[in-house]
Formats: C-alpha cells, structure tokens, sequence
C-alpha cells in the first residue's frame, strides 16, 4: 500500500544498516523517532528529512514546514535547509520551478531558516513534482519522541487533521456535498501547518513531543508509544477537532483521526506541569487540550478503551487512488 514503510520492514531491513558507528550519534534510526541527533561542539544537531509529493498545491510551503516541524518536535529551533527538487519533464517552463522556490524562500524565512544547499533536476519517469528537505537545527536540550513517561499526561496543540483538512479542501472540495465557506475556511489550514511556536512552548515542560503526519493523530500517538515503550490512554472526545474539519471527513467517509495531520504537535508532559504548559500556550494564542495519560504495559494505544495497533493507512490514499483510477 503507499505511503511509509511500516515499522517491521524498516527494523528488518533500514535501521540496522547506517553505516559505521559513530559514538557522536545520540539518537539514529528508530521506531517512531523523525529525527537524529548528533553531539557537536555547539551541542546537539539535531536533523531530519522528509519528501513531498502529493499535495495539489503549495509543495514548497509544506516541504519546508514538515521537515522543520520534525526538528522543532525534537527541541531545536530549525535553522538550515537543504533541498532537493525533482520535477516533471513537461513542467520544463520555468515557471512550477520558479513557483517551488519561491514558497521555499518566503516559508524558510518565516521559521527563521536559512537554505544552504540541494539539488534540481528534471525526470522524465515523475507526473508531478516530488520534493525533499533535510532540516538542521541546534539545541542543548534534545527532546526524543522516546522520552514518555508513566503518569505524564498526553496534550495535543491545535487541533486533530489539519493538514488533511486542507488536503480535502484542495483535492476534493469541488466534489464534496460541503458549502463553499467552510471548503474556503479548511482551505486556510495551510498557513497553520508549523508546530514550531508550539514546540518552542511546549519543550519547556514536555518529556516527550511528536508531530504527527501521515495517519494522523492515532499514528502519531501509536508510535510516541512504542518509541518510548509505554501505554498511551486517549480519550477520542478530548481531542480538538475542527468543524470544518468535521465536516470535510464526514462528506468524504473519512476519519479525522486517520488524515494527515502535520500543524497539531502531540506532547507529554509531566501531570504537574500541565497547567502551566497550556496556559503559555494560550497565552500565545495556541489552542491545546489534554487528551490522555501515559500508562506502563505493552506499548501501544488505547482509544476509548480500544486497542489500536497497526500498520494503519492514512484514509487520505484511497481517495488518491479511486481519483487516479477513474483518469
């Protein structure tokens, strides 16, 4: 099925082939785990790298703010890019690559980075553009995915989708029983898509955070879970999700939970602290819920009571595909 390699496939045939050792590698390849983390004279480099494909629109924009939300989730301020721009032969015009690099420009200057490097090149083989992005970025304090700790509560910022809302919007609304307004209002969810402020908040009192992406929220949580190895209890009803949003998924037969959903950031945050992280962040302007609690036993989630396990497909492909199909 696309999207990400599942976690067995990755241990099995990725994680156990990086290379030499390296003792300056705090945190490789792992379950769960988007970023590395490499001891340097400054601290920690902290370095992350993800690819773009699918969106309709706005490819530079995303491409940027997923790697650098990766970075961001890890504890540092994101700082340097590179990128790699692969477009199709048939867009040899300029103009898509003049578009791309334009929305790279303006978003890496909006989380304050600075692109350093990459590569462009055009392929026959591809039918849209596919870009990649590798964030860097420093810290002295490096916050795993891996960090979650039994009695710590869950918190999620914004909201449950966002991103997949947007994705619904661009893709689809034209086909959806859904009023123009609110396919405007999901449209606008884009321009949320950073988790930098909220990380720059949150990492104050987290022992853990995560920012969700492809599956969602419940894919999000499933593996904050097995990479710290603990128990996550989540409440389906404390999770923020928009209306709009609401209604985008329940016109499209999709589940909020189960959609991209870069531009909330999942947390855990000792019971103590709770308080004082969401009121920062609402001092801020962020919204933000407490959603569960961090349990010992077998890694993994419970939603409602119900066990979750995976690998799980992010409901957005099928929609894709049936769309490719009819083509």
């Amino acid at each position: 099925m696309p999207g990400k390699v599942g976690p067995d496939e990755l241990l099995e045939v990725v994680f156990g082939r990086t290379g030499t050792d390296d003792e300056t590698v705090i945190q490789g390849p792992a379950d769960g785990e988007d970023a590395a983390a490499i001891d340097w004279p400054g601290g920690t480099l902290v370095v992350s790298s993800d690819p773009i494909s699918l969106a309709a629109s706005q490819v530079g924009t995303l491409g940027v703010h997923i790697a650098c939300n990766d970075v961001a989730a890890s504890g540092a301020d994101p700082r340097w890019l590179t990128t790699v721009i692969m477009l199709p032969t048939s867009a040899g015009d300029d103009s898509t690559l003049e578009a791309i690099t334009a929305d790279l420009d303006a978003t890496a200057r909006e989380v304050g980075a600075t692109i350093v490097g990459g590569h462009s090149e055009y392929v026959d083989a591809l039918e849209r553009p596919l870009i990649s992005l590798t964030a860097m970025g420093a810290t002295e304090a490096f916050l795993p995915t891996g960090g979650a700790r039994p009695g710590d509560s869950v918190l999620l910022t914004k909201a449950a989708g966002l991103e997949g809302t947007a994705i619904l919007a661009a893709d689809f609304g034209d086909g959806l029983e859904v009023d123009d307004e609110t396919v405007a209002a999901a449209s606008g969810f884009l321009a949320e898509i950073s988790v930098v402020p909220d990380a720059r908040i949150v990492r104050e009192y987290a022992t853990a955070m995560h920012d969700p992406t492809e599956g969602g929220v419940t894919v999000g949580l499933l593996e904050l879970a097995r990479a710290s190895g603990v128990r996550l209890a989540v409440d389906r009803e404390a999770i923020p999700i928009r209306p709009e949003t609401r209604q985008l998924c329940a016109a499209a037969g999709v589940d909020p939970l189960r959609i991209f959903g870069s531009g909330a950031l999942l947390a855990t945050v000792p019971t103590a602290a709770v308080e004082d992280c969401l009121e920062a962040l609402a001092d801020a302007g962020l919204e933000a819920a407490e959603i569960g609690t961090v349990r010992e036993g077998e890694p993994g989630l419970e939603l409602d009571g119900e066990t979750v396990t995976g690998p799980i497909e992010d409901d957005l492909y099928p929609l894709w595909a049936a769309v490719d199909a009819e083509d």
